[in-house]
């Protein structure tokens, strides 16, 4: 599938110059600046997914872990009494 996109002269002036610093294309710039651009922001809806998830399960179930209780087992974590994930309640 090609694609076009239309950049202002600035733009496409910053981006020669990084290609040419990087021993790269300005195709190549571009692509990896795209890949990276879609990578994060797919992070960011996976997270995003994920906290609404946790939110309807707790609505539902009333199951949850304090503050509290997440900070004392993540204390844990790198020591010799390293504990296992607490048991959700309501």
């Amino acid at each position: 599938m090609a694609t076009s996109i239309k950049l202002d002269d600035g733009l496409k002036t910053r981006i020669q110059n990084l290609a040419n610093l990087r021993s790269r294309s300005p195709h190549w710039i571009m692509r990896e600046a795209i890949t990276d651009y879609v990578n994060r922001e797919e992070a960011k809806e996976h997270f995003k997914q994920e906290a609404l998830n946790s939110w309807k399960a707790y609505q539902e179930t009333g199951q949850h872990l304090t503050g509290q209780e997440v900070g004392d087992w993540l204390s844990t974590w790198g020591t010799d009494q390293e504990a296992e994930i607490p048991k959700c309640h309501d």
